[in-house]
């Protein structure tokens, strides 16, 4: 049994950082990388991928709203045209810096309140997918696990690949529960270790409102911004690979 390991980093902007890219790209296998919609910048990024490239880690760029005070977890009202502009400038711009570093972008996961918008909005992920299609048809999806952005780069012959979150609760409807409501952030690390080995075993995912639903995935993210998030991924890592797993990205660097 084998699981990509990814995290949501170069989410900092000019001086100041967001989390610890460092410490967290020694540990996963994917990282998606903020591209100057909800953080970022040319410097930032540069770093990040510097870093990325440093420790073998697989690149996929992650474009949100732009919405810098919000951290991208605001819908900004758009049509599905211009959401799918917007991603293929914010992929264009992380590209073009992972040209100078030297490394290839290999997939593409929406940020935020985007990445929940387009999972439940099929016309929304429609133009995501259709967009990144446009850029480069290698480039992956990496979407939400049993979404509309799932289906809808399976129904465009999209390369796709699933994935569930360490520390995000679950609804019944397989969406994740919203941040400002009980049950959205799993702050225990062991709780969130033991909580992932069960679902690899049974391919069951624990809801707040209801029994398991059932879920598939080729990654698990561990939020790079949340408090403790070094820990936790260490912690996952550790406990996965005691029981047999094997932490390797979905696509090879």
């Amino acid at each position: 049994m084998q699981i990509d390991l990814n995290a949501d980093l170069g989410e900092g902007f000019g001086p100041w950082s967001m989390g610890d890219d460092a410490q967290m790209l020694t540990l996963v296998t994917s990282a998606s990388i903020a591209c100057g919609g909800h953080a970022g910048d040319p410097e930032t990024m540069y770093r990040t991928l510097m870093q990325a490239k440093q420790n073998g880690v697989s690149v996929g760029a992650h474009p949100g709203y732009a919405d810098r005070a919000g951290f991208g977890r605001r819908v900004i009202p758009m049509s599905p045209d211009e959401i799918g502009r917007m991603c293929a400038a914010q992929v264009g711009a992380l590209m073009g810096i992972a040209a100078l570093v030297g490394v290839p972008v290999t997939y593409v996961k929406p940020h935020g309140a985007l990445g929940n918008l387009a999972a439940r909005d099929r016309k929304v992920a429609d133009a995501i997918v259709a967009a990144v299609r446009r850029i480069d048809p290698k480039l992956a999806i990496l979407a939400i696990s049993g979404t509309q952005s799932e289906e809808a780069a399976r129904a465009a012959a999209a390369p796709v690949f699933s994935e569930i979150f360490a520390d995000r609760g679950y609804l019944a409807s397989g969406q994740l529960v919203p941040r400002d409501q009980d049950g959205a952030m799993i702050h225990d690390a062991t709780e969130a270790a033991e909580r992932l080995m069960s679902f690899l075993q049974t391919g069951l995912m624990p809801v707040v409102d209801g029994d398991p639903i059932q879920l598939a995935a080729h990654s698990i993210c561990v939020h790079g911004d949340s408090p403790g998030a070094v820990d936790m991924t260490r912690a996952i890592s550790d406990h996965l690979t005691s029981q047999g797993v094997a932490i390797r990205p979905f696509i090879a660097p």
